[in-house]
């Protein structure tokens, strides 16, 4: 009972220095609330608000069809220019995409002569230049064939693919892209707080004042631990409701206590790993590189950046060595599939497993980092 009560005072001391430090919850509002926005719906998957011009060399009612098809929000308003001028533009980066339709062009189409049109693409945006490709063939592809048959359905085949999304029926980039931001924040702040905790202690010389009253090491590392995971679950519950489901509109299928518990659970093993750095690092430079060298894989390996499945074998068994890996499967299945504790348990059981595997480890190097300070 006495250690439990040091444990809760010392998390009382914690919550008070990182609550009562402004930039620090500047820093979390800024990480719950602007940055899970502008990461879910600022990039994406898709064509958004490309720039587009159009050399008409058959001004057909055909070409005029097409052009007219190519609008907002994926394509901004169609700018028609001579070819000249229209490479001279793409040279200053002020065009995106140039579609150019050759003289008798809707008259070869009528006859089955099978014209080609031209279509050149600023690459230097690769994503988008990929995607607007792919976006602007099946304009011209679906425009045609309405022009010649007159309606846009296209003759029936022999064989039909009928495709049917699952649990994101719109295909709406913003809903993962809004999970995946949530993991983020929560790595990255989880980390960086509690190593910082742990080295502040360090430097200003008052982590000697705990080990002389009547503290254990697991007792003063569980409350660091535990301090950060209760900062940064009450900011994620927060971001939850207000940001991702409110402002986002991005809808939870699964129970939210469960996707909050597993949260939790996240928590306590990226607290660990923050907590291991910490003990590791011998000054806040030394922190920040080993907080650069671990947040990067561990936010590019987790699948929110690429499927898992692509990537290279090896490294995929490598990853299930990290939290984030099992959370953002969790979070997806809870939130969007609305799986149920029966269905995600092993996922909330490799993230405690690895987060006490982590603890272990920082406090065995705690222990051994105060026995050769004394």
């Amino acid at each position: 009972m006495e250690r439990l009560s040091n444990v809760f005072w010392l998390i009382g001391k914690e919550l008070k220095s990182v609550l009562g430090d402004p930039v620090m919850v500047v820093l979390i509002l800024w990480s719950f609330v602007v940055a899970v926005m502008l990461e879910a719906s600022g990039a994406g998957d898709t064509v958004r608000n490309a720039s587009i011009a159009i050399v008409d060399e058959d001004h057909s009612p055909l070409t005029r069809q097409i052009s007219s098809a190519l609008i907002p929000p994926w394509f901004q308003e169609p700018i028609f220019l001579s070819a000249n001028r229209a490479s001279a533009a793409m040279d200053r980066g002020e065009i995106m995409f140039i579609l150019t339709f050759p003289p008798d062009f809707a008259a070869d189409t009528i006859l089955g002569k099978g014209p080609v049109v031209q279509l050149l693409a600023d690459a230097t945006a690769v994503s988008q230049a990929q995607l607007g490709t792919d976006y602007i063939r099946n304009i011209v592809q679906e425009e045609s064939v309405a022009f010649l048959s007159g309606t846009p359905e296209a003759p029936p085949e022999d064989l039909q693919l009928e495709l049917r999304r699952a649990f994101n029926p719109n295909g709406n980039p913003v809903w993962f892209k809004s999970m995946s931001s949530l993991l983020n924040q929560l790595s990255l702040l989880t980390i960086a707080l509690t190593g910082a905790a742990m080295l502040r202690e360090r430097e200003h010389g008052t982590i000697e004042h705990l080990m002389v009253m009547p503290l254990t090491p697991a007792e003063v590392a569980l409350s660091k631990v535990l301090a950060t995971m209760i900062v940064v679950l009450v900011a994620f519950i927060g971001s939850l409701l207000f940001v991702v489901q409110g402002l986002l509109n991005v809808p939870v299928a699964g129970s939210a206590p469960l996707l909050v518990g597993g949260a939790a659970v996240y928590l306590w093993a990226a607290a660990a790993i923050g907590m291991l750095l910490g003990t590791l690092a011998r000054s806040m430079a030394q922190f920040a590189l080993l907080v650069i060298m671990v947040i990067i894989p561990v936010i590019m390996l987790s699948g929110g950046m690429g499927a898992v499945e692509s990537q290279p074998e090896l490294v995929q068994r490598l990853t299930l060595a990290l939290p984030s890996r099992h959370f953002l499967a969790f979070a997806k299945a809870v939130a969007f599939r609305g799986a149920g504790i029966g269905t995600v348990w092993p996922q909330l059981l490799l993230m405690a497993g690895l987060g006490a595997a982590f603890f272990a480890a920082s406090l065995m190097l705690f222990r051994r980092s105060l026995s050769v300070s004394n």
